[in-house]
C-alpha cells in the first residue's frame, strides 16, 4: 500500500527544491510534529484522562487555565528543548522567555507557541490546536531575552498550526506555500494530504464574535451589518456567519474553503489594543494564510509589518480571502 509523503519526506524533498529548509531546522519541525502528537493523544484521551476540569489558576493573560493548558505547555517545553536546535522558547501560558536547560544542546532558532489555541471548547469537546513561530535568534547571548524574540512577522522562518479535530492535521509553511498533513495512527506518521493549500479571493462566509457588536469600530460595524443585509444590502449577495472561538478551527476553514475572520479592534476593554496574542496567534497565522494567497491586517497596517513591543502584546486581526479583507481595510482608511 502507498503510504504517501511523509512529513519527513516532504521537508527534505523541500529542501531539495528550494534550499528553504536546511537539516537543522528540518529537525526542529519534526521535532514539533512529535510534540502535536503527544498533545493530540492527550486531547483525545479527554475525561478519560481526567483531565478537562478548569485550575485555580491563572496565566499570564489573566485567562483561567484548564488542566490541558498546563499539560500541553509542558509537552511542548519537553520535547523541543531536546531538539538540539533551540535557543529558546516563548509560550503564550508564560510570561516570561523560557530558557533551555544547561544539559541540553543549544542551536540557532527561537520557537514561539500557543499550546492549546481554544482551550475554553475542551469541556464541550469543540475542535481545538496548536499555533507555532519559528524564528532565527540573531543574539549572541547563550540565554536569549524578551527583545530577542520581538522580531516582526516577516522574519518568520517556519510556522503552522495543528488541528485536533476529527482527524489531526498539521498545517505549515516555511515560505513556500501551505501544505496540510494528517496524523496516520497506524503509521504514527503525518502524511500530506492537502498540497498547495490556496485561499479562495472572493467569499461569502464571514467569522466573528457577534455578541461583541455594540463595542465594534464603525468600519467593522458597517462591514457586518452589510453582509448580513444579504441580497437586499449594498453587497448584493448572502452571507453566512460562522464563529467556533478557535482561532485554528476559523483559519482552517478559511484554508479550506475561503472565508474572513475578525477579532477586530473595540471598545470592550480600552487598555487593550485587541484579543489575539501577535507573537503567539497573529503573527503565524498571518504568514500562514499569506503564503495561501489570503490578505491579513489589524484593519490600519499589515500584521506581519508590526514591531513587537512585548512577548504579549495583543492585535486586532482581519484575516482571510483577500477581496473581503480589502473590503474591510478599505473602510478603516475612510
Amino acid at each position: 500500500m502507498h503510504l504517501g509523503i511523509t512529513l519527513s519526506q516532504f521537508l527534505a524533498d523541500e529542501q531539495r527544491r528550494n534550499g528553504s529548509v536546511p537539516a537543522d531546522l528540518q529537525t526542529l519541525l519534526n521535532q514539533v510534529a512529535i510534540s502535536c502528537k503527544l498533545i493530540s493523544n492527550a486531547v483525545n484521551q479527554g475525561a478519560l484522562a481526567g483531565v478537562m476540569g478548569n485550575l485555580e489558576s491563572e496565566n499570564v493573560q489573566g485567562e483561567t487555565q484548564k488542566q490541558l493548558d498546563v499539560i500541553t505547555n509542558e509537552i511542548f517545553l519537553e520535547v523541543n528543548e531536546q531538539s538540539g536546535q533551540l535557543a529558546g522558547m516563548a509560550s503564550e501560558e508564560m510570561e516570561d522567555v523560557y530558557q533551555i536547560p544547561k544539559h541540553c544542546i543549544k542551536g540557532k532558532y527561537l520557537l514561539v507557541f500557543d499550546p492549546l489555541d481554544g482551550s475554553s471548547n475542551v469541556n464541550v469537546n469543540i475542535s481545538v490546536g496548536t499555533i507555532f513561530s519559528v524564528l532565527r535568534h540573531e543574539g549572541t547571548a547563550s540565554h536569549p531575552a524578551a527583545a530577542d524574540f520581538l522580531q516582526p512577522g516577516t522574519r518568520q522562518v517556519a510556522a503552522g498550526y495543528a488541528l485536533y479535530g476529527s482527524s489531526t492535521m498539521l498545517v505549515i509553511t516555511v515560505g513556500s506555500g501551505v501544505f496540510g498533513f494528517t496524523l496516520d495512527r497506524n503509521i504514527g506518521e503525518f502524511v500530506l494530504t492537502n498540497p498547495n493549500m490556496t485561499i479562495p479571493a472572493d467569499t461569502k462566509e464571514f467569522a466573528i464574535n457577534a455578541s461583541n457588536q455594540r463595542f465594534w469600530e464603525a468600519p467593522v460595524q458597517r462591514y457586518v451589518a452589510e453582509c448580513v443585509a444579504g441580497k437586499t444590502g449594498p453587497r448584493g449577495r448572502d452571507f453566512n456567519m460562522r464563529w467556533v472561538a478557535s482561532m485554528v478551527a476559523e483559519v482552517h476553514r478559511i484554508l479550506v474553503r475561503g472565508g474572513i475572520f475578525m477579532y477586530p479592534k473595540d471598545t470592550k476593554d480600552p487598555s487593550k489594543a485587541g484579543k489575539l496574542r501577535l507573537m503567539y496567534e497573529a503573527n503565524p497565522m498571518s504568514f500562514i494564510v499569506e503564503q495561501a494567497g489570503g490578505m491579513s491586517s489589524t484593519g490600519r497596517q499589515r500584521i506581519l509589518d508590526i514591531q513587537p513591543e512585548g512577548l504579549h502584546q495583543r492585535v486586532p486581526v482581519i484575516l482571510g480571502s483577500r477581496n473581503e479583507v480589502e473590503v474591510v481595510v478599505g473602510y478603516h482608511a475612510e
